[in-house]
């Protein structure tokens, strides 16, 4: 990086961001700007929708070559992902895998959790699963007892990568590393992290990782990757499950519960085709840039934000050290909705959650976007 730019053509990115016109997006926690490429992506779709009226070769190689970004972007293979509606869906498909009527009952779970994934593994206490709770302190994971929590009765340890509050990111390698000690499978929620910050699966050790792509992917709602670790995907059989987790879903044997013999085998209904249009551009941005060069910009960016906001007397959640964090800052204002409201309607989109607003910049931004977003939060706090 020189004179505060990063190491790639952050013009060329952002004349790609149409929004970028009108307002400074700040909520990619939330979700991602369209871009020329992903309008250009669904525009394909509904124009193939349009000529051909049914393009199922074209649609279903599409929705394989998403898988393949996917993949890339982790350090997997293609055979490695399936795809979902929803990280919901994803992770109540690897549940429904899970027996808890044996010696392994035990679900651990960070406090840090989203809470559509905690539900998942809340809703299996009726299939005989414990929640034990790995809990948080001062806005980031208590290590101690995650550690406490992981024993012999453990069937799976649920983790976020980052925490949505404030971006804190934990040790996901030590976690499932613990896990695997134990005996017991580990699955990540990477939502909060793909696209910010380098991620290698097969380094990590993970069994499972999720995410969906409308926040820090560049994606839309409505698709959502699965990650399984090919060395155990012959020995689960997911109950939520649909005619693509066939060996041959096109067969049309309504008959044959015949496992794909990849991690397709967690595959459901049909895919969400124009979503997989979509999603494909926006990975493909990330890949193009490479997330390692985009995570050294957005530690600029990142501190940046949390030396702002402490000079402009605003109280940071979570951890300072940029180094255990994403791009994302939250601070803790009086009503964070009324706050987002506020500065939205001045140009500013910042995403609230709870007792926080959070900025979340991301490879597109400037550092004039961030003391434009800081100058307003620390008005507009002041007031609200």
């Amino acid at each position: 990086m020189n004179n505060g730019k990063p190491g790639y053509d952050i013009d060329a990115c952002r004349r790609e961001i149409p929004l970028l016109a009108s307002c400074i997006p700040m909520n990619n926690c939330s979700q991602a700007p369209q871009t020329h490429a992903t309008l250009a992506a669904a525009t394909r779709y509904l124009d193939s929708w349009n000529t051909s009226g049914m393009d199922w070769d074209a649609w279903m190689a599409e929705v394989a070559l998403a898988k393949a970004e996917f993949a890339r972007l982790i350090g997997a293979t293609a055979a490695d992902i399936a795809v979902f509606s929803s990280v919901s869906e994803a992770t109540s498909a690897v549940a429904s895998a899970l027996d808890f009527s044996g010696g392994r009952p035990k679900l651990v779970v960070s406090e840090a959790e989203f809470p559509t994934v905690a539900h998942v593994w809340l809703a299996q206490e009726r299939r005989g699963a414990r929640l034990a709770w790995a809990g948080v302190r001062d806005g980031t994971m208590d290590r101690a007892t995650c550690r406490a929590e992981i024993d012999d009765r453990t069937a799976l340890v649920s983790s976020c990568h980052g925490y949505f509050m404030n971006g804190f990111v934990q040790d996901v390698a030590w976690i499932a590393s613990r896990a695997r000690d134990a005996g017991a499978l580990s699955f990540v929620d990477a939502y909060q992290t793909l696209g910010t910050t380098p991620v290698d699966v097969r380094a990590m050790g993970v069994d499972f990782l999720a995410s969906g792509n409308l926040k820090f992917l560049m994606g839309i709602p409505g698709i959502a990757f699965l990650y399984v670790r090919p060395e155990i995907v012959g020995t689960l059989e997911p109950t939520v499950t649909g005619w693509f987790g066939r060996v041959d879903p096109f067969g049309f044997d309504a008959k044959a519960l015949n496992w794909s013999p990849t991690a397709s085998r967690f595959d459901a209904g049909t895919p969400p085709v124009i979503n997989a249009y979509v999603a494909r551009a926006g990975m493909a941005m990330i890949n193009e840039i490479g997330p390692a060069v985009i995570r050294s910009w957005l530690e600029t960016l990142g501190q940046r934000v949390i030396d702002g906001g402490r000079a402009r007397g605003l109280t940071l959640h979570g951890t300072d050290d940029m180094h255990r964090k994403t791009s994302t800052t939250a601070f803790v204002v009086r009503s964070s909705h009324a706050v987002e409201s506020a500065m939205r309607a001045r140009g500013v989109l910042p995403s609230a959650r709870g007792e926080v607003i959070r900025l979340a910049p991301h490879f597109y931004n400037t550092v004039e976007d961030v003391d434009r977003a800081l100058d307003l939060l620390a008005e507009v706090a002041h007031f609200t």
